[in-house]
């Protein structure tokens, strides 16, 4: 990468140079994620959550085609209210860079600008996955393959619970993607705290995981490691409820013949109408529990490596 495609803050360029725990933080969330207000006001509750915990946040996002590593509180306006915001996964990077677009970057593609811009650590609500029904429509998300590629601990709340998530453990094992689950045996479902879908390693401390990561740097894997974090007891929704809305959802997703990258908007914004704003709620709160658990084990892979 040139200095032209890429930008970062000071705050994040002075971290980097003195070898501090960095957070990098996805901006698909602003923009297609999250309604407004709440989209710009989760934003900054993630960044104050990383501070919080020890560590710099480093939100990242496409603006007129340049990579921002660290963003300004008008450049999260901006992604939490234009209508012209891509939304970009490993696929679309070249073009939205070479046109010079605005996008908002998925997992996969966070994933990517992090690592190039020196970042190993991003916390996120939920990753993509292979979706309910992939076996007529073959929909996989992007974000499953960038985990061979692409040396970043990611720590989320399981895969999105809009997807088949026994077939989306299946293939990260296909893959061999290390996946832990902190203080769990069991992938978190995002919504609700357990998917029935055993993870092969937990783990029940910051260390442990950072120690793990620091392993399979040093065994010079290619990939990075994915961590399962529930969301907080008090947030979780219950599991029989919130599958009958996310069942609605998707019936009124495939009649009105919504695919490919709009669909998990599409029924993230529906549960949301559904549920009365609960889903929404709970979004917030194990992101931002994600977010925290991130940083801490950020934290520890730097004490580890001193």
């Amino acid at each position: 990468m040139t200095p032209n495609n890429m930008l970062i803050s000071d705050e994040v360029k002075n971290a980097l140079s003195r070898g501090m725990a960095i957070v990098a933080l996805e901006s698909t969330i602003i923009s297609h994620g999250m309604p407004y207000p709440q989209n710009v006001e989760t934003a900054k509750l993630l960044e104050k959550t990383v501070r919080e915990n020890g560590a710099v946040p480093a939100t990242i996002a496409i603006l007129d085609g340049i990579i921002r590593v660290g963003l300004t509180d008008d450049d999260l306006e901006l992604l939490a209210t234009a209508k012209n915001i891509r939304k970009a996964s490993r696929r679309d990077l070249p073009a939205i860079l070479a046109l010079k677009q605005h996008a908002a970057t998925t997992v996969s593609a966070t994933m990517i600008c992090a690592r190039l811009a020196g970042i190993r650590f991003f916390a996120t609500g939920g990753i993509g996955g292979v979706h309910r029904g992939a076996g007529e429509t073959f929909d996989i998300s992007a974000d499953l393959p960038e985990f061979v590629h692409t040396s970043v601990l990611v720590v989320c709340a399981g895969a999105k619970a809009i997807l088949d998530i026994p077939l989306t453990m299946e293939y990260l094992e296909t893959l061999g993607v290390p996946v832990l689950g902190f203080g769990t045996d069991e992938m978190p479902a995002f919504y609700y705290r357990s998917s029935g879908v055993k993870i092969p390693q937990r783990v029940d401390t910051p260390d442990q995981a950072a120690a793990i990561f620091h392993r399979a740097i040093q065994l010079q894997y290619p990939g990075g490691i994915l961590v399962g974090n529930p969301v907080p007891e008090a947030a979780a929704l219950a599991k029989d409820k919130i599958e009958q809305c996310i069942a609605r959802a998707i019936e009124e997703a495939k009649t009105r013949g919504i695919t490919g990258q709009a669909v998990t908007p599409f029924l993230l914004g529906k549960l949301n109408e559904i549920t009365g704003g609960e889903s929404l709620k709970t979004n917030i709160e194990l992101v931002r529990n994600n977010a925290a658990v991130c940083a801490q084990i950020a934290v520890e892979f730097v004490r580890q490596a001193g």
